[in-house]
């Protein structure tokens, strides 16, 4: 990889599975069966990239739960939704998160905007009504919060991500995260993915890296 890059795997979670939920008792049995082959598909992955056998993977987790590579030098994260599934690597953007969401989720748009938007964000929300710029600031939060490694333990609507109505991408900060840059991506009009990386203005103005995205 260049020194700025990133690559973005995306992959429908059928495609994964050979079982459907209704061959299992119950949904903790599902859910462990879809954990793990979605981890058997990340491992795959990393190991592509690496060159090496899934079995020279070593995993550990930081404090919050974010899982990170032992065993080699490269950064990743992964997050999957009902439908699909996404993997973002990089061997030079250390601080980096993921997050995608389905457009055709159903959600209680405006209780969770309510709750977990920023004023700002709330504001433009209750103007417009549109979707898409809902789940473009829902991805960007879960995208950052994930990058900085807290998870959960930050409240959402603390977080001004400054997502546009119509531009997909721009830079946030945040006094307990830093300054973090994010791209919002439409993919197959049906999915809302956006990456999140730690950056900083430079002298030049924003930088972005090389992202590529990888559609199985």
């Amino acid at each position: 990889m260049s020194t700025r890059k990133i690559i973005i795997h995306v992959q429908a979670l059928a495609r994964l599975f050979t079982q459907s939920k209704a061959q299992f008792v119950t949904l903790k049995e599902f859910n462990q069966y879809k954990k793990q082959h979605i981890h058997a598909f990340r491992n795959q992955l990393l190991a592509e990239q690496l060159h090496c056998p899934v079995s020279a993977l070593s995993f550990a987790q930081h404090e919050q739960g974010k899982p990170f590579l032992t065993s080699h030098p490269l950064h990743f994260n992964h997050s999957h939704s009902q439908q699909n599934y996404t993997l973002v690597l990089s061997e030079r953007v250390s601080d980096i998160g993921v997050d995608v969401e389905d457009l055709s989720r159903k959600v209680r748009f405006e209780a969770l905007a309510k709750r977990s938007f920023h004023t700002v964000e709330y504001q433009i929300w209750q103007h417009s009504q549109d979707t898409e710029y809902w789940f473009k600031v829902w991805t960007t939060k879960e995208a950052v919060l994930k990058a900085a490694g807290v998870g959960i333990a930050l409240d959402l609507n603390s977080l001004n991500t400054q997502v546009h109505p119509i531009h997909n991408g721009g830079m946030c900060s945040h006094p307990q995260l830093g300054s973090f840059a994010y791209q919002n991506f439409i993919l197959n009009n049906s999915i809302m993915l956006t990456v999140a990386w730690r950056a900083e203005p430079s002298c030049r103005g924003f930088q972005l890296p090389s992202i590529q995205i990888i559609q199985h």
